[in-house]
């Protein structure tokens, strides 16, 4: 405590000779409560840091049991960093292997995603070219063992850990397919998830590519793709952002430039520091200037995926298609603390070529807790290059809003409750090869299989107009005249009930088209999904139209 009061005093003498200094200079006090001001952070910050350890302290020598102290601060830790905003994290020096991953994509491992179900480790997807792809471990084996280590009851991370390792070291996995044990044993390699998950022509001039994240050497896979596409013929070229969450900024920045001139302005950021206040511009060569290009968004792409379709729609470099992206206009930066240990804090925020800052929620100024979104009435208009109105405080807006697909509720129970997803593990016991992604389509046999073997499955649902009746009920009830109408209300609920048998029938097609995704995925991974949903996504679709239409293209982007 002496200590505190020395650091203090030493403080108070250093503000009480910088305002006398500024007092002199400037003939102003305007100065004076500004340096107050700080002086009273500083003491209140010391204060309360005194005040946290002290309670630290007596809580863990008085409390009746036991805390485990790395737990117990993290706590706090997190709980005071959630007052902020969710970008603002603390990252123990235990978490900062997972933490690099989100920046690299690179770990040591076989190269698989897993999750639980029924307490069950199941692969949920291999990656192309993965150690754990090249020694035929499919979708949906169960992991028993990891190197003589039982996997049951164990957690999803905990077995993730026993996965990982450094490259070139030996893993012996006992699996469990189709009821029968398998035994696998390779090396792992130094997994590199790449950020361009898939590229290829989807007809004779159109290229397309899917950017899944913005982790180091983005860029470069996106250029090399690009490249790749044009020498196979592409003339125009499809950007998919969707679901994309962002990543670094020098990234966005990059793969912007890759479409526009040098020297144009990317992006800029303003932030309490100085150091926060940049601007960012093209600075190599670009790699076409000219070729069309239509970007994919959805709700789910976020930060940098904005970056990037901020800047083709704020140049009117390219359409932009899809639906209003996540609105994520914060940086963050990651800086270090004791023992390892860092934080990543948001330090600015980001603004387009056009000036706008696309965040969407106002966390300064919260409700109940809880984030408010900037209404309409307080978003500001702006201009693209060729004047076209755009607007801030709410993500991008695309140039071609196409409205998210609205699915039945029985697609969404047999989604749910992994009904499609089992039935083609079990559909591969018996069938090791299907026809090529873009010509492989469910035909009847296998949806009446399908319907068998989904009736035997225990998934339910409710519908739309099943819920509206329950809801009807509930008001009911609390009307004094409940009983006159209550055989009513039960007579329309037993003819609204869903039926299983007849919902697979009246939805064969939107189901037949979900399972044709999932076989793609399970014999062809996440390129052949891809490759598949290409007859019915309704984004893709829209940007091939729009893209052979060069007269929409150049009326959308008011291009002379």
């Amino acid at each position: 405590m002496k200590q505190n009061k020395t650091k203090i005093m030493k403080l108070k003498h250093k503000v009480i000779a910088i305002v006398l200094l500024c007092f002199t200079l400037a003939g102003s006090v305007g100065y004076i409560s500004v340096l107050d001001k700080t002086h009273d952070n500083y003491f209140q910050i010391s204060k309360n840091i005194d005040i946290f350890g002290k309670i630290y302290r007596q809580i863990n020598e008085h409390y009746v049991d036991d805390i485990e102290p790395n737990e117990f601060i993290r706590i706090g830790i997190d709980a005071m960093l959630k007052s902020l905003d969710p970008y603002t994290n603390y990252i123990p020096q235990n978490e900062i292997e997972d933490y690099q991953f989100l920046t690299t994509g690179q770990y040591g491992g076989i190269g698989a995603v897993i999750s639980q179900r029924d307490k069950k480790i199941i692969i949920t997807e291999p990656y192309e070219g993965s150690p754990a792809h090249k020694n035929d471990i499919h979708v949906g084996d169960e992991i028993v063992e990891v190197n003589g280590k039982t996997a049951e009851g164990l957690k999803t991370d905990e077995v993730r850990n026993l996965l990982r390792g450094q490259a070139g070291t030996e893993v012996t996995l006992k699996l469990r397919r189709h009821g029968q044990i398998i035994t696998k044993t390779f090396k792992r390699e130094e997994i590199k998830v790449k950020n361009v998950r898939y590229a290829g022509m989807v007809n004779e001039e159109i290229g397309y590519l899917t950017l899944s994240s913005f982790t180091q050497d983005a860029a470069q896979e996106v250029k090399d793709a690009v490249i790749n596409l044009k020498k196979q013929g592409a003339k125009k070229i499809i950007l998919d952002l969707r679901g994309n969450p962002g990543g670094l900024l020098n990234q966005a920045i990059m793969i912007s430039n890759l479409f526009v001139n040098k020297g144009e302005t990317i992006v800029s950021t303003k932030g309490k520091q100085e150091t926060s206040n940049r601007t960012y511009v093209a600075e190599n060569t670009p790699l076409d200037l000219e070729i069309p290009i239509a970007v994919l968004v959805n709700e789910n792409s976020a930060s940098a995926s904005e970056i990037v379709s901020g800047v083709i729609q704020d140049l009117d470099r390219g359409v932009v298609v899809g639906q209003r992206t996540y609105g994520k206009g914060l940086v963050q930066n990651t800086l270090p603390l004791s023992y390892g240990a860092q934080i990543k804090i948001t330090t600015a925020k980001y603004y387009t070529p056009s000036g706008r800052c696309i965040q969407k929620l106002d966390y300064s100024h919260k409700t109940n807790g809880k984030a408010t979104v900037i209404p309409d009435s307080m978003k500001k208009a702006f201009k693209t290059r060729n004047q076209r109105i755009v607007y801030d405080g709410g993500g991008i807006l695309p140039d071609i809003e196409v409205k998210p697909e609205e699915y039945p509720e029985v697609l969404q129970a047999l989604v749910t409750h992994n009904v499609l997803f089992d039935f083609v593990v079990k559909y591969r016991e018996t069938h090791d090869k299907i026809a090529s992604p873009k010509d492989f389509e469910v035909d009847d046999n296998i949806y009446n299989d399908f319907v068998k073997f989904a009736m035997d499955k225990n998934f339910s649902y409710n519908t739309l107009l099943e819920n509206k009746v329950k809801e009807l009920r509930k008001t009911a009830e609390k009307d004094k005249n409940y009983d006159l109408i209550k055989a009513d209300i039960d007579n329309l609920e037993k003819k609204i009930k869903s039926d299983k048998a007849k919902d697979l029938q009246t939805y064969k097609k939107e189901i037949k088209e979900f399972l044709d995704l999932e076989f793609a995925f399970h014999y062809y991974l996440e390129s052949g999904k891809i490759q598949q949903s290409f007859r019915h996504d309704a984004e893709v679709l829209e940007a091939i139209k729009v893209l052979k239409d060069p007269v929409r293209y150049n009326q959308i982007l008011k291009k002379q």
